[in-house]
């Protein structure tokens, strides 16, 4: 995908129509025994071979090959383009930036400003800058969440007050949130088809934003509707092997992120009551100095040593409030996002079996299967295919933030203590003994 290219990327090479049975998975490998166990609902719920071979469409109509963006043989060909990403490639921008506070006679609130600029076609000029709050990106998560019901959708910042800040329109809480609302865009922005969603084209170019949702345009795909009305009637046999393992890996990566969290917090807590201390132990010596007139020089010596710990470590409880933490919050609540889409899929993949054991049970030797079964059999491919691939580029995105955050932390901590190593030894040489003078 270059910078100068407009509109979709070109899908990959096809052979023409394919029945879905008939179709690799976009991340599979090309070695059958790597590819692991079928994602069938069960053996006893096959289709029969000839519905098994017809040549099925996704929900909306659209052929299984589609080279719209929302498909997966486009997802794999937007996969493959955007690993290798940078500055000179990519074809749309977008940046979160310049918070202002704005106090009305009912409610007192922040906005940001959100700059675009983008090559695609689909965007009427190069540049566009808008302001948007909070819950204007609280709506464009839910409307990604309609109308993209098969794709992971990225986490925003808790609504409410983070823990151990009292005004959210202090600069500092705003500016943690301003960076978190830049990262929910960005993360929207890469991904090969949420950034193709018209909702998010809506949000970042439409100046009032408000008459637009006064419309109530009805947007939502036929497979938003579809799972968005699948009833919790169904019960799941078992879920497939990999997706349970995708379910087991993220109870466990939350708990684990949740009680690094609850340490974290402890330990910045107890850092600020540390700072307290060291701002009154450090004077003492200052004080005290001024009453041994031999022993001043060092005594001040010291407590310049105790202030200047004193600032590092507040740099450090600091990168820790505004750095650290934010990225565990975003991936516990990304987690979330996770198990949210594995239960759409479950529900699905229910729905089907259900229906296609009514199907089975019938009296006929050769029943014919309804449409309503195909199209469910579609759904539950459209969501292990979509699963899968966000599944791929979540991992891939965390472990690049997180070799990224604890490199930083290792970073911040090793300047800590070389600030605090190089105070105290300041303080040698006042310390050490003096030849007296004759």
């Amino acid at each position: 995908m270059s910078g100068g290219a407009a509109g979709a990327p070109k899908p990959l090479p096809s052979s023409g129509p394919k029945s879905l049975r008939e179709m690799p998975h976009p991340l599979a490998t090309s070695s059958s025994e790597e590819m692991g166990p079928a994602l069938t609902p069960s053996p006893d719920l096959l289709l029969p071979r000839s519905i098994a071979d017809k040549d099925l469409s996704l929900p909306n109509g659209t052929p299984v090959d589609t080279s719209s963006p929302a498909s997966s043989s486009s997802l794999l060909n937007r996969l493959q383009l955007d690993d290798d990403l940078d500055g000179e490639t990519r074809d749309l921008f977008v940046t979160v930036d310049d918070p202002k506070k704005h106090v009305c006679t009912m409610e007192t609130y922040i906005t940001y400003r959100v700059t675009t600029k983008t090559t695609r076609a689909e965007f009427d000029l190069p540049e566009y800058s808008v302001r948007r709050r909070y819950q204007d990106f609280d709506w464009l998560r839910n409307k990604l969440e309609e109308s993209q019901p098969t794709h992971l959708i990225p986490p925003l910042p808790e609504k409410f007050v983070v823990k151990g800040v009292v005004d959210r329109f202090s600069e500092e809480f705003v500016e943690t949130r301003r960076k978190a609302l830049d990262k929910f865009l960005k993360r929207i922005t890469d991904h090969p088809v949420l950034s193709f969603n018209e909702h998010f084209n809506v949000f970042l170019t439409a100046k009032d934003l408000n008459a637009y949702k006064r419309q109530g345009m009805a947007l939502l795909s036929k497979m938003g509707e579809s799972v968005k009305y699948v009833t919790g009637g169904y019960k799941l046999r078992s879920r497939p092997l990999e997706f349970a393992a995708i379910g087991e890996y993220l109870d466990t990566f939350s708990l684990k992120l949740g009680t690094i969290d609850r340490i974290a917090q402890r330990i910045i807590k107890e850092q600020l009551e540390y700072l307290v201390e060291l701002r009154e132990y450090g004077p003492v010596y200052s004080t005290w100095g001024g009453l041994e007139v031999e022993l001043s020089e060092p005594l001040e010596g010291v407590s310049a040593c105790v202030g200047n710990c004193c600032t590092a470590l507040e740099e450090l409880s600091e990168d820790m409030t505004e750095d650290f933490l934010p990225v565990l919050r975003e991936y516990i609540l990304y987690s979330e996002s996770m198990k949210n889409v594995l239960k759409k899929r479950d529900q699905v993949q229910a729905e089907y079996e259900a229906k296609l054991e009514a199907v089975a049970l019938k009296k006929e030797d050769r029943p014919k299967v309804p449409t309503d079964v195909e199209k469910c059999q579609d759904r539950v491919e459209c969501f292990n295919a979509d699963l899968k691939a966000d599944m791929e580029r979540w991992q891939n995105n965390k472990r690049q933030d997180f070799r990224q955050l604890l490199m930083g932390m290792a970073d911040k901590n090793i300047q800590y203590y070389e600030k605090c190593l190089t105070a105290w030894e300041s303080i040698i040489p006042l310390l050490q003994d003096k030849p007296e003078t004759k």
